[in-house]
């Protein structure tokens, strides 16, 4: 049985496949490597894409003694152990830390006196951001570098090789499936590869779908992911693109996402993109937040789907967003006017719009000011011609 990914693991910044901009010869990683010179760093980025491979390429080009660990296991007493080790040492080590978004605080705080005196190399990965998760000591003493999904070309490059270096041969569709289907993910496409040639060393379609019935994507379990496939969404209704919208709905049910909150996503575009342009977007919204938290999954995507068409076909108003924004900006920064007596509670004075038609023009706030610009867009275009009739 071969182990693919371990025999085309890369050693060296040229041998890196897929992440150009942090192994071509001009990429500030790269040259920070080969001036020795390296901080504290963290990776983020996709499972599969190279972030262990990135350490050990490091500790290679600095000669640095490597040590990986996890967040998830690691103890404070084997951190001790190994700074005391190089204590009084000229040598420094690099410590690789995966899944480094799990640290504990008191865990970081054992890191935080080597980092500051830097008698080690700290380098973290993890597939979510793991700014968010460190403490700002931390983040003000290192730098972070964003993994990308590995494009198909350099995963056809990988494929090729690990075939060229053993006797599996393919069909064209199994090679097209072995790349389209892993997600951007080297090492799901080797392994797929790896379990497929013992089988068979010739890999078929049939032998792959048998194995990995349907393509791997990057779910949106991971928060980066997560809200990359949810903003997509949402930009993609607010532009009215249908199609688009589909899409990455899809992806985001078939990474698991729960109904539930795209529906929550979209009761809120409703308001905020679509308003009052098209009243009615609110409410199907509305409804289909109830109809998927009492029918979910499967069924719940054609709600949701139906949601999503009907919001890309609405005419856009962003003026209830806007309107908001200003006022709450103008009571944060102090703008408090005294209500007026008529309007209070026990006040006297006050005009009962019913008893003059609807309407009667009176003072409603102690000096002008203007929030609302409604837009003559769908609906939103009736109510700012009514609206402009009676203040005549």
């Amino acid at each position: 049985m071969q182990d693919f990914t371990s025999l085309l693991r890369p050693t060296t910044f040229d041998t890196l496949v897929g992440q150009e901009h942090l192994s071509a010869k001009n990429a500030p990683l790269r040259v920070l490597c080969e001036k020795g010179v390296l901080g504290h760093s963290f990776f983020y980025g996709p499972a599969g894409c190279g972030k262990t491979t990135i350490a050990r390429i490091i500790a290679k080009s600095m000669d640095l003694p490597f040590y990986e660990l996890n967040a998830t296991s690691i103890k404070i007493e084997q951190l001790r152990k190994i700074f005391e080790q190089y204590k009084n040492t000229l040598q420094k080590p690099l410590i690789f830390i995966d899944e480094v978004h799990r640290l504990a605080k008191n865990q970081q705080e054992v890191l935080l006196p080597v980092m500051e005196n830097n008698s080690v190399l700290v380098i973290g990965a993890s597939t979510e951001n793991p700014f968010f998760s460190l403490t700002s000591a931390i983040r003000s003493r290192s730098m972070l570098f964003e993994i990308k999904h590995i494009d198909n070309a350099s995963l056809e490059k990988l494929l090729l090789l690990a075939c060229g270096n053993s006797k599996i041969t393919y069909d064209e569709d199994a090679k097209e499936y072995l790349i389209a289907s892993s997600g951007g993910d080297a090492r799901a496409m080797l392994k797929l590869l790896e379990f497929a040639s013992n089988i068979d060393m010739h890999i078929t379609l049939e032998t792959l779908k048998s194995i990995r019935p349907n393509a791997l994507s990057a779910g949106s379990s991971e928060a980066g992911v997560h809200y990359d496939l949810a903003s997509a969404m949402i930009k993609s209704i607010r532009g009215s693109d249908m199609d688009a919208a589909i899409y990455y709905l899809a992806r985001l049910i078939e990474g698991g996402e729960s109904a539930d909150f795209i529906a929550r996503r979209l009761v809120i575009l409703a308001s905020e993109d679509v308003g009052n342009a098209n009243p009615q977007a609110l409410t199907l919204c509305t409804s289909a937040l109830t109809s998927v938290a009492k029918i979910g999954y499967p069924e719940a995507r054609i709600i949701l789907s139906q949601a999503v068409i009907y919001l890309c076909a609405s005419p856009k108003s962003n003026a209830a967003y806007m309107a908001i924004n200003e006022a709450l900006n103008a009571v944060k920064n102090g703008v408090m006017l005294a209500i007026p007596k008529h309007l209070q509670n026990n006040g006297s004075g006050y005009l009962y719009p019913h008893d003059y038609g609807g309407y009667v023009k009176q003072k409603y706030l102690e000096k002008p000011m203007k929030f609302v610009e409604l837009k003559e867009i769908g609906y939103e275009k009736k109510m700012k011609d009514w609206y402009e009739s009676i203040k005549k």
